[in-house]
């Protein structure tokens, strides 16, 4: 069975910082796309962050590049997002997913199996 669990999250005013983890167990880390999605009340869940596995790279919304930072530490099977510069607008539940469906797009949450249960964001300003 798959778990993913999430920690990091909390207050911080704009311009601070955070760092969220995501430990997984259930799963071949090393050979799985791992990615960050953020659900902001009253909107639809949206893709922040995916470390493709078998290219070794990694994917960011337009609205995240340049601040957030995505990393995996396979010894851990942690992966990470490193969130600078924070706006209040990226106040919202923060998701680790894994296992991307073959041929789904990373963004699209319909894409992914596994799920963590969520840690809140929130920036003030």
């Amino acid at each position: 069975q798959v778990q993913l669990v999430e920690s990091g999250g909390g207050l911080v005013q704009a311009g601070g910082s955070l760092r969220l983890s995501c430990t997984a167990s259930g799963l071949t880390f090393g050979t799985t796309t791992m990615a960050w999605f953020r659900q902001a009340p009253g909107k639809e869940r949206e893709g922040v962050s995916c470390s493709i596995w078998w290219t070794n790279s990694a994917n960011y919304a337009d609205s995240v590049k340049g601040r957030f930072t995505i990393s995996r530490d396979s010894a851990k099977n942690t992966v990470y997002l490193q969130m600078d510069s924070l706006k209040p607008g990226d106040t919202a539940v923060y998701f680790c997913a894994a296992s991307l469906r073959t041929g789904s797009s990373w963004s699209d949450a319909r894409g992914f199996r596994d799920w963590g249960q969520g840690t809140q964001v929130t920036v003030s300003s």
